[in-house]
């Protein structure tokens, strides 16, 4: 596996390669230093952006070290980053000795007014995918404007930048070229190349079975000939389902909730929790499937120094974790595991019958606290939230030194990490899933 530390030396190398070409180039300048440094935020900005659909790219040497997760949140960050950069660009070459025209004339050349049209693009992309949710519009609806835009902002700084640094010396003409290369290449990668080379080898729906009144899993197997690709338990896959019926097609991410031990087939667990969602219960035996993975680091298999565990799951964060613990029964894994699992009621308990027979085996040592805060009555189990003061009392001190691994929605994910930090656990020992990319 790459090492994760020399792709992250490599990220910034190659998206500071525009400012290191000027400094080992000695470009020299007869501007001010205020124009100067105009000029050097659009260059980092450029490389930030070259590298934008790589971090996104979903090739696996790039992902493993960090898990896409946290290359999803990366690639945000530096998208917002990138456009800071920018809007300091043109007021910085104004006022450094371009004039006051670059921001006011309207009477500029065509590669003047084509950066501009890239900037405010830039900006409506970073604001539309910071708040989507709030515009009304769907994960589906935003990826597809997303794409468009980040194709137009790519193409017009290439162009923009071309064009407007005339005086770029030829290696730097070179490195610009290369920059684009790359950014057009992965872009190519995961819109066209992937998705033919996924048609290729469609699964087959093998079943799909109702395990709530709101929660589905659906089973799948490779092509005849083909075998199931290895993963850890934990990890997450693409699904692109093909249904009749008019159903729609889109791609989502499910964590794999079956244990790499079973070599058969591959299955997630879905709730409905939206329009798409809402028709798993639609998918029929037969029914063809794209899939892609795997993906992510939320696995005890990838920390071998973790011995014995809590596991935390709120709701359908329960996925991850019984995949662990499948694969643990199925390997006879030694150790001791606390199930602290929350819901709303008990009809929205997923695998309960399973995680108690888990339990009774004695493989591994399980003990299951589960914790409802709408609870029907007769319940006599925990009830109320998994907050502070319910994790004091769960979570002894001698338990306090275990491995922590938490899946659950966001808010309840952030409050439970606050409370085992302020039980006193490190946080070298406590691992996060997070619902969304």
């Amino acid at each position: 596996m790459v090492n994760g530390m020399a792709l992250a030396a490599l990220y910034c190398l190659i998206s500071l390669s525009p400012l290191l070409g000027v400094a080992v180039l000695r470009m020299k300048s007869d501007m001010t230093v205020m124009h100067d440094v105009g000029t050097s935020t659009a260059f980092a900005a450029y490389g930030i952006m070259a590298l934008q659909p790589v971090l996104v790219s979903r090739w696996k040497w790039v992902e493993r070290p960090f898990g896409l997760d946290v290359l999803s949140r990366f690639h945000r960050y530096m998208g917002v980053f990138a456009a800071v950069l920018l809007l300091t660009h043109p007021p910085l070459m104004a006022f450094g000795g371009a004039g006051i025209a670059l921001l006011t004339e309207i009477v500029q050349p065509w590669y003047i007014w084509l950066g501009r049209v890239v900037l405010s693009l830039l900006i409506v992309q970073v604001i539309v995918s910071l708040l989507w949710k709030a515009f009304g519009l769907t994960f589906e609806k935003w990826r597809s404007i997303h794409n468009v835009l980040a194709v137009i902002i790519l193409g017009g700084a290439f162009i923009h930048s071309w064009f407007a640094a005339y005086d770029l010396w030829l290696p730097m003409r070179f490195l610009w070229v290369v920059l684009f290369g790359i950014t057009l290449y992965a872009y190519v990668y995961r819109r066209v190349l992937k998705p033919r080379e996924l048609a290729r080898t469609p699964y087959r729906i093998e079943s799909v079975t109702q395990e709530t009144h709101n929660v589905w899993t659906v089973k799948l197997v490779p092509p005849q000939g083909k075998k199931i690709y290895d993963y850890e338990p934990g990890q997450f896959h693409f699904i692109t389902l093909q249904r009749g019926g008019g159903l729609p097609i889109e791609e989502h991410h499910w964590t794999i909730s079956s244990s790499p031990a079973q070599k058969n087939y591959i299955s997630s667990t879905i709730k409905e929790s939206g329009d798409f969602t809402k028709t798993i219960g639609q998918t029929r035996p037969g029914d063809t499937a794209l899939v892609e993975g795997p993906f992510g680091r939320f696995s005890y298999t990838l920390y071998p120094e973790d011995r014995d565990f809590v596991f935390i799951a709120g709701g359908i964060g329960i996925t991850p974790l019984m995949a662990m613990l499948r694969h643990m029964r199925d390997t006879a894994k030694e150790a001791k595991v606390l199930l602290l699992y929350a819901n709303h009621s008990e009809k929205n308990i997923v695998f309960r019958s399973e995680i108690a027979e888990i339990a009774a085996d004695g493989t591994p040592q399980l003990e299951v606290v589960h914790i409802l805060s709408n609870p029907e009555l007769g319940w006599n189990g925990e009830i109320g939230r998994l907050d502070h003061a319910k994790l004091a009392g769960l979570v002894g001190p001698e338990k306090r030194e275990r491995a922590f691994y938490v899946c659950a929605p966001p808010k309840m994910a952030d409050s439970v990490t606050k409370g085992l930090r302020l039980l006193g656990v490190s946080h070298r020992n406590i691992r996060t899933e997070r619902f969304s990319l």
